[in-house]
Order: C-alpha cells, then sequence, then structure tokens
C-alpha cells in the first residue's frame, strides 16, 4: 500500500495540465489513473490493477480528498485532481489542438448524450469513436481504437475493469493520453448531477453521492471505511 502513495502525483493542478498539454503536443502515450481508496484496495487483490499502479509509466492522481489526506502519513503531499475535472481538461485541450477523441462505457443513452454535447461545446474535437459500456466483446472495442488512433481515450467502466482493458492493451498504441473516468459521462451528460459546490469546496463529494444514491453505502463501507483504518494502523517506516 506504502509503494501506492509513493506514485502519486505531487505536482500542481496547473503543472498537471501542463503535463496533459505536452503529451498531445508531442504525441506522447500516457495513462493515468484517477485513483480512490477503493483503487488502492482493490490494487492489493488485482494482479493487473496493482501491475498497472506500480508501472512507472503510470501517472496516478488522487481522485478524492481521502488519499490527499492519508498521503501525508507517508509524507507525499498531492493534489486533488478528479476524473470529472480531468475529463473537462482534455476536453478543452483537444478542442484547442483540434485533437482526436475516442469514447468508450456508460450506457447507450448516456454515451450518446455525451457525444452530442462534445459536439455542440467542443466544435474542433474530432470524436473517431465511441461504444456503450454493454457490449459482450470489449477487447473489440480497442481494437478499432487501434485503427482510430486517437489521441484521448476515455474509458468509463468502473473500477478495476477501466484500468485493466486500458493497461493490458496500451503496448498497442504509439500515442494517446488513456484515462478510466468512472461515472464521469453520467455527469458531463447531465443525466446525474455533481455535487453542489458547497460540498466539492469542503470535499464532500462523498457524502453527496450517498444521500442521492444509498446503494452506494456497502461499497463504501467496505473500501472508504476499511482504507482508512488500515491507514491508521500502517506503520510509516
Amino acid at each position: 500500500m506504502k509503494t501506492y502513495f509513493q506514485k502519486l502525483f505531487t505536482g500542481t493542478k496547473q503543472e498537471f495540465v501542463k503535463q496533459l498539454e505536452s503529451c498531445l503536443k508531442k504525441k506522447q502515450r500516457q495513462f493515468i489513473i484517477t485513483a480512490n481508496p477503493e483503487t488502492f484496495m482493490v490494487g492489493k487483490k488485482d494482479e493487473v490493477l496493482n501491475r498497472a499502479l506500480l508501472d512507472p509509466h503510470t501517472l496516478v492522481v488522487a481522485d478524492g480528498i481521502a488519499l490527499v489526506k492519508t498521503s501525508k502519513k507517508f509524507d507525499v503531499v498531492c493534489p486533488k485532481i478528479t476524473g470529472v475535472d480531468i475529463t473537462y481538461e482534455l476536453f478543452e485541450l483537444a478542442n484547442k489542438f483540434k485533437k482526436s477523441l475516442y469514447l468508450f462505457g456508460s450506457t447507450k443513452e448516456v454515451i450518446t448524450k455525451t457525444v452530442a454535447k462534445i459536439k455542440k461545446d467542443y466544435p474542433n474535437i474530432k470524436v473517431v469513436g465511441y461504444c456503450d459500456g454493454y457490449v459482450k466483446d470489449k477487447d473489440q472495442v480497442f481494437d478499432e481504437m487501434v485503427t482510430k488512433k486517437p489521441d484521448v481515450v476515455l474509458v468509463a467502466l468502473g473500477i478495476p475493469q477501466q484500468e485493466k482493458l486500458i493497461y493490458q492493451n496500451l503496448s498497442r498504441f504509439q500515442k494517446g493520453i488513456f484515462v478510466g473516468v468512472g461515472g464521469t459521462f453520467d455527469v458531463f451528460s447531465g443525466v446525474k448531477k455533481r455535487a453542489p459546490k458547497f460540498f466539492q469546496k469542503w470535499n464532500l463529494e462523498w457524502l453527496y453521492r450517498i444521500v442521492t444514491e444509498p446503494k452506494r453505502l456497502k461499497r463504501f463501507y467496505q473500501h472508504n471505511i476499511k482504507f482508512v483504518f488500515r491507514i491508521l494502523f500502517m506503520k510509516k517506516g
């Protein structure tokens, strides 16, 4: 677990955005994992996710206040950079530099609305393909991506499936920024509301999600609560 914390991005948000811009301009390949307590907990049990997290070429950011706070125990100071924020930054950059995009995940309704909104709000982005997350052969979707050679790939299949699929296919691409974005398409498309500014300001997005979606409570306990107790009793050295 300690090695995961040591992999967290420790620059500023501005530096992170500059890194995204540099990757797009230079046509480099970059896999970004938006990590939360669930990511780290699952990573200890899942071999592929574990390798993805520890890979020196993977960029791991703290998606949530829990990792930002607990990382300090291991002398790691990192910013909170959410999957939603990364998505919006990538849309802005892709639109600015007229880059291509592939979307994979969520429901047909959500991804269709997401694509329509991108075309309306970011007209310079070339959407070279998209597919909902309920397709049976998910590797075939990556086959199509390889032929389309997108500059940005956003995969919304949830932890750990999105990270594992990206990591297992990453070597097939010469360029592209790849990010697992969870429920971001739901928020961007307007199907679900993002936590109000008050909850965002006070780092209480997790509470808003539990209140609006009580079914998340069990999952929150399984990963977040157990994660906090595990960190509390973990030795620093």
